[in-house]
């Protein structure tokens, strides 16, 4: 039995299935940085640090790494993306 090009198909062969708008809504959030870090055991620890706004940082080693981390924290208060500099400015 074939079916119309595109038309969604349950288990069962050529049975339907009811196709049900997405419930989750949008917030308006999205991200604007990354923070990726790899440690693999027994191994120099790396991480990256990514943003929107345009910066963009590495670091590779521990005492490096956890620098990045701390850095990657403060910039997300700083970031003009996160926090519209005329907000502040009223504030």
């Amino acid at each position: 039995m074939a079916s119309a090009v595109g038309a969604p198909k349950g288990v069962a062969g050529g049975v339907p299935i009811a196709v049900r708008p997405d419930p989750h809504f949008g917030d308006g959030l999205y991200p604007v940085g990354w923070l990726h870090i790899v440690a693999p055991r027994d191994a120099v620890p790396t991480a990256t640090t990514t943003c929107l706004c345009g910066r963009d940082r590495s670091a590779v080693g521990h005492r490096r790494v956890l620098a990045l981390i701390n850095d990657h924290a403060a910039h997300r208060d700083l970031c003009p993306l996160r926090a519209p500099q005329e907000g502040r400015a009223a504030a």
